[in-house]
């Protein structure tokens, strides 16, 4: 079985990031870029599934510009078999991406299809569900456990207020939460390695899909400051600033 997983180039999760001085969209310009969180996650489970024995190949996937080799290349250092790249300029939208990994996963054949339950730039939480609805394939969302047994898989979900266990007929779709693993660290000689490794570049229309966005960002700001504590002399006064001053939400 082959394990296909989707990974995303974002700018890295210690980076603080800024609008634009006029406001069109977040400033990443000269910002360090790297793998998204819960797609790394994802990838730490599909090469867990293959030293099980679950599956003999796995392929990584990013959509974006030419910079997303070194996101691929990253994870092929962690241990994954190949990757491919679909290569688009502009910003795709969850639809499309949903759509480019359905044609991807046309032409590979993945028994499992692993990605992160959302990417830390835009919080979407929509690629994994549309693309599983695209394939009508089951799907398994915001996986802290995964155990396949013959043509099924076991998946642990995080829910409100505990977990859901489901179990899925394959070929199926999940996406990982973060407590679901700890990725592992590239070491140096994988590192070499991995630029040996096959990467496949494909374009959008290779696959006979044409992206095109369907919403219109009309304005990136920051959150208003937050106002600072103040100190009170005693509980009576904050029971009383409490009562007073204090909003409900």
């Amino acid at each position: 079985m082959k394990i296909l997983v989707a990974v995303k180039r974002v700018v890295d999760y210690h980076v603080r990031v800024l609008p634009k001085a006029d406001g069109s969209d977040v400033d990443i310009e000269h910002l360090k870029m790297s793998m998204n969180p819960f797609d790394e996650i994802a990838v730490e489970e599909a090469l867990r599934l293959k030293e099980k024995g679950v599956a003999e190949e796995v392929i990584v996937v990013s959509i974006g510009p030419a910079a997303c080799q070194e996101t691929i290349r990253t994870a092929l250092a962690m241990g994954a078999d190949r990757g491919i790249q679909v290569e688009v300029g502009q910003a795709v939208e969850p639809l499309d991406a949903a759509r480019l990994l359905q044609a991807v996963a046309q032409r590979t054949g993945p028994g499992i299809i692993l990605l992160g339950k959302q990417a830390i730039d835009d919080d979407a939480n929509q690629t994994g569900q549309m693309l599983a609805a695209l394939l009508g394939w089951p799907q398994g969302t915001f996986a802290c456990a995964v155990e396949v047994t013959g043509e099924t898989v076991r998946v642990v979900r995080e829910i409100d207020g505990g977990t859901q266990t489901v179990e899925l007929r394959l070929p199926a779709v999940i996406t990982t939460d973060l407590r679901l693993n700890e990725p592992r660290y590239a070491k140096l000689p994988e590192i070499m390695k991995a630029k040996r490794k096959p990467l496949e570049v494909l374009d959008p229309a290779t696959l006979g899909v044409e992206p095109r966005p369907r919403l219109e960002q009309l304005r990136v700001s920051e959150p208003p400051a937050r106002k600072p504590g103040v100190v009170v002399e005693d509980v009576t006064e904050l029971v009383d600033r409490l009562r007073n001053e204090a909003r409900v939400i």
